[in-house]
C-alpha cells in the first residue's frame, strides 16, 4: 500500500510537477490517504489557494468512489504519532506537521510506503524506515 501524503494529492488535483507521478500511483495499485492528510489538503487547497469547495469536491469524489481509500485514525496511531512528533519534530530543522507524523504512524503500523516530497517527512520515513516515494517538488527537487 503507497499512502500519499497531503503535498502529493494537492499536486494531483492542482496540476502541479508531481501530478502525472502521483497519478500513475494511483492507476498503480493500493493508495490511501489517511483522514489528517486529507483534512491538510482540503485545508491547503481552501485557505491558502483559493479553490472553492465544489470544485475540490468535483476533483476529489471520484478518486474517493474509485481508487483512493481514505484511512481513520485511532488510538493507537495517534499514541505513535506523538511519538514520533516528540522523536522528529524541530520548529527549524524539521517542521513535521502532525498530519504528516499520522501518516508516518499509519505506515509504520502497516508497513505502507509514502509518497512525499517534503524533506523533514521524507527524512524522518528513512529514519524510521519507511519506503519513500520520493516526487518532486514545484522546483522539481525531490527529497
Amino acid at each position: 500500500m503507497i499512502l500519499l501524503d497531503a503535498y502529493a494529492l494537492v499536486a494531483f488535483l492542482a496540476g502541479e510537477r508531481a501530478a502525472a507521478e502521483v497519478g500513475g500511483l494511483l492507476r498503480g495499485g493500493e493508495v490511501a490517504i489517511p483522514a489528517p492528510n486529507l483534512a491538510e489538503t482540503l485545508d491547503v487547497l481552501q485557505r491558502v489557494r483559493g479553490h472553492s469547495r465544489n470544485a475540490i469536491d468535483g476533483a476529489l469524489e471520484p478518486l474517493l468512489a474509485t481508487v483512493l481509500r481514505v484511512i481513520p485514525a485511532g488510538e493507537s496511531e495517534a499514541r505513535l504519532t506523538a511519538t514520533l512528533r516528540v522523536k522528529h519534530y524541530d520548529k527549524k530543522t524539521s517542521p513535521l506537521s502532525l498530519a504528516d507524523c499520522f501518516l508516518l504512524a499509519i505506515a509504520k503500523e502497516a508497513s505502507a510506503s509514502i509518497a512525499t516530497s517534503d524533506p523533514p517527512l521524507a527524512a524522518a520515513a528513512r529514519m524510521e524506515d519507511v519506503a519513500l516515494n520520493a516526487l518532486p517538488d514545484s522546483r522539481g527537487r525531490r527529497p
